[in-house]
């Protein structure tokens, strides 16, 4: 309250939802899942080989880098085992669950935009978006020609799926051929997913916008949720 007070005569906020009150709501939803036995059983396997030993190198004044790692690991593991170096799988209880929502916007005439902070990620949904006869275009750092990746996905029969990098495709673009995004990965900064969710929420939507974030139930991504609650409570 006492910054608030402070910076109040050089800051000007206004809400989307007061500069722009004709957009349609956008509603956001956590979609958990379980993960498989082989899974849950790595990502276990990660957590009691190191979190106990950074935990004790942390209280000892050691590296923060460690901890970094293991929190990247376990990420990893709760999306798809074949993100984690010299692990292999074909898909994973989160990718499973993701295809079945995209297979039922088809269904219902709507268009979704998939984020992920791991291209790699994206590069293991393209096998089973063509094994499903679902159409989509890609953009991520290394699209050179985002434009046309944009136009095609916005005409009107444009493919019903665009896969994104989180980090290439949070922001500047204007998407509203879609009504349906998914957060396949939380990221520590809500800030980050909620422009990556405003590429469709903006002017020019005509339709209500769901955002759905999925999530391995167990697993540090709750953790993430809780700070990223932290966070936007601070803002």
């Amino acid at each position: 309250a006492r910054l608030r007070e402070r910076i109040r005569p050089f800051v000007l906020r206004r809400r989307k939802a007061e500069v722009a009150p004709e957009l349609p709501p956008r509603t956001d939803i956590v979609l958990r899942c379980e993960l498989g036995e082989s899974e849950r059983a790595l990502y276990e396997s990660i957590r009691g080989a190191t979190v106990p030993s950074v935990v004790e190198k942390l209280r000892a004044g050691g590296n923060v880098m460690a901890a970094l790692e293991v929190l990247l690991r376990l990420r990893q593991a709760a999306c798809h085992p074949g993100l984690l170096p010299g692990q292999d799988a074909d898909s994973s209880a989160k990718v499973e669950l993701l295809l079945e929502m995209l297979e039922h916007a088809r269904e219902d005439g709507h268009k979704a935009l998939v984020f992920s902070q791991w291209t790699s990620l994206l590069d293991r949904m393209e096998p089973h978006l063509e094994r499903l006869s679902l159409p989509f275009v890609r953009l991520d750092g290394s699209t050179r020609d985002r434009e046309s990746v944009v136009r095609t996905f916005q005409s009107e029969d444009g493919p019903p799926v665009m896969l994104v990098s989180l980090k290439a495709g949070g922001t500047g673009l204007n998407l509203t051929a879609a009504d349906l995004v998914f957060l396949l990965d939380p990221w520590w900064n809500p800030a980050v997913e909620d422009q990556a969710a405003d590429r469709t929420h903006r002017i020019g939507q005509d339709r209500p916008v769901m955002v759905y974030k999925l999530v391995a139930k167990d697993t540090v991504e709750e953790r993430i949720l809780e700070l990223q609650e932290h966070k936007r409570a601070l803002a």
